[in-house]
């Protein structure tokens, strides 16, 4: 029997202490991709009664260090020589935090860090870049104990503040009143430097009560991807059930797809999104997985591994652990790319980036049962933790994939998610697609072959020219995949050619 899958030395870990749940994150290794080991979380309400007492409750504080204690065992036993501790409102605001935190590091074996409000807004922000590199807007991390905000542009944070509008916060403020609640929200928010700026018109929220909201929110609407990150609505669709939850006081269509742990918590979410909203003049908001734990560690990378696209980084890697041939899977990038010059297309940045990752991961499949393969490798690229792509751009790829192994006439079962990206950009990734599917037929997934062949096309005729010598590739297959292409592409006439 093997040992399993042995721990990277250069892994990396994370541990949050927040004022509603305490989190430890195992990162595989410190790059610009962060794929998580561990991630567990304990709910243990640390900063429930900080508001009104000033302290940490011992109970609270027992049960979190309880949890902390096993998390220590968890990076001994993972041998994770670099770990962050990082603590938020609870503990930044309670006279005792200090006292609880220096409990936290002789469990931890290693230093602490209690951020400040301004840092915690600005490392929310840093998450943010780190998910979604060109994001421009506001950003608010809502959290038990507080809320922080911050303005990103050109990939900077540019200011921070920090207001005590965290659910558990405003729910013991507000003595439980949601009424009372919604004053309190608008009351801290009303000279808010941040949404007095001009020019945002796209709101992130980051936090986990957030998170429940967009959850009901893709359930609600029988939404295709179930996956908070890069989650995109309109504002106006996000404010009108705010103010449904507020007034029903939580029990709203849908509310069983939230975890009974943040239900209670979700009206207050829905008060805070209300008043930034409103008072921001947002037109659109987008949801974030990614926050605090992420942008601490984006903040300590190299400028040089930082500047990295993390979608490209992604699907670099995934291509090292699955596809047959990384050379293969680089030269059909700029197989494809001839293709498209050939059409006269002019391809922007963000279309060419999405071929090229679809590119790196069209080989992802070839380990899977041949019936099976197109779907497998559909749900890899769409239900995958991938970053730095949106929700129409991992359509977009998902569906060349699956025209890739299943061909223009196949039946997926995620057309549904292909109606993400819109009918011209599906016909662009279904053209690629089929490029694809003609390459792997004439390269048989290894490199060498397709950087010798090129497209000629002339009066409605699509031309494949390869070289005399591999006269012996032609075959029936490669011509029906060619006239496939050439079909969808609206031309009359295929035929390959040797020169």
């Amino acid at each position: 029997m093997g040992a399993g899958r042995e721990v990277a030395t250069d892994c990396i870990g994370v541990l949050d202490i927040g004022s509603n749940s305490v989190r430890l994150v195992v990162y595989e290794h410190f790059g610009r991709t962060l794929t998580p080991l561990f991630n567990e979380k304990a709910n243990c309400a640390l900063g429930r009664g900080v508001a009104k007492s000033g302290r940490i409750a011992p109970e609270n504080a027992s049960r979190a260090l309880k949890a902390i204690a096993r998390f220590g065992l968890v990076v001994k036993l993972m041998k994770v020589e670099n770990v962050h501790v990082i603590a938020t409102s609870a503990v930044r605001e309670a006279v005792n935090g200090k006292k609880f935190m220096a409990g936290v590091e002789l469990l931890m074996e290693t230093k602490g860090h209690i951020l400040s409000g301004e840092e915690e807004a600005h490392y929310a922000a840093r998450g943010i870049v780190f998910g979604m590199p060109d994001f421009s807007g506001v950003v608010g991390d809502l959290g038990g104990g507080s809320l922080e905000l911050s303005m990103v542009g050109s990939k900077k944070d540019f200011s921070g503040e920090t207001y005590p509008l965290g659910a558990i916060r405003l729910e013991t403020d507000s003595g439980g009143a949601l009424s009372m609640a919604m004053k309190i929200a608008k009351k801290h928010l009303e000279k808010s430097p941040v949404l007095d700026a001009k020019g945002h018109e796209t709101f992130c929220a980051i936090g986990g009560t957030w998170r429940a909201f967009a959850s009901l929110m893709q359930v609600r609407s029988q939404y295709p991807l179930h996956m908070v990150q890069n989650y995109r609505v309109r504002a106006g669709d996000a404010l009108e059930l705010c103010h449904e939850i507020v007034d029903n006081a939580g029990n709203v269509t849908g509310i069983e797809a939230v975890s009974r742990g943040r239900r209670y918590l979700l009206a207050y979410g829905a008060v805070v999104m209300a008043s930034v909203l409103e008072r921001g003049n947002f037109k659109h908001i987008v949801f974030s997985s990614h926050g605090v734990r992420e942008g601490y560690l984006f903040e300590r990378l190299e400028e040089k591994e930082a500047r990295r696209d993390p979608l490209i980084v992604a699907s670099e890697e995934i291509c090292h652990l699955r596809a047959r041939s990384v050379a293969h899977a680089n030269e059909l990038v700029e197989f494809t790319r001839r293709f498209i010059e050939k059409t006269g297309e002019k391809e922007s940045f963000a279309q060419r980036r999405l071929r090229h990752a679809a590119c790196l991961l069209s080989d992802i499949g070839w380990r899977g049962h041949r019936d099976y393969r197109g779907e497998q490798s559909v749900d890899l690229v769409a239900y995958s933790a991938l970053i730095g792509v949106d929700h129409p751009g991992r359509a977009f790829m998902a569906e060349i994939l699956a025209v890739r192994y299943m061909g223009l006439n196949h039946k997926s079962s995620s057309q549904k998610l292909f109606e993400l990206m819109g009918a011209k950009a599906q016909y662009r990734a279904r053209t690629i697609g089929a490029l694809v599917r003609l390459a792997y037929v004439l390269s048989g997934a290894m490199p060498q072959i397709l950087p010798k062949v090129d497209f000629e096309i002339t009066q409605k005729k699509l031309v494949l020219m390869i070289p005399g010598e591999y006269s012996f590739l032609d075959s029936l297959r490669l011509q029906s995949r060619l006239a496939q292409l050439a079909q969808h592409i609206k031309m009359d006439h295929s035929e390959i050619v040797f020169v």
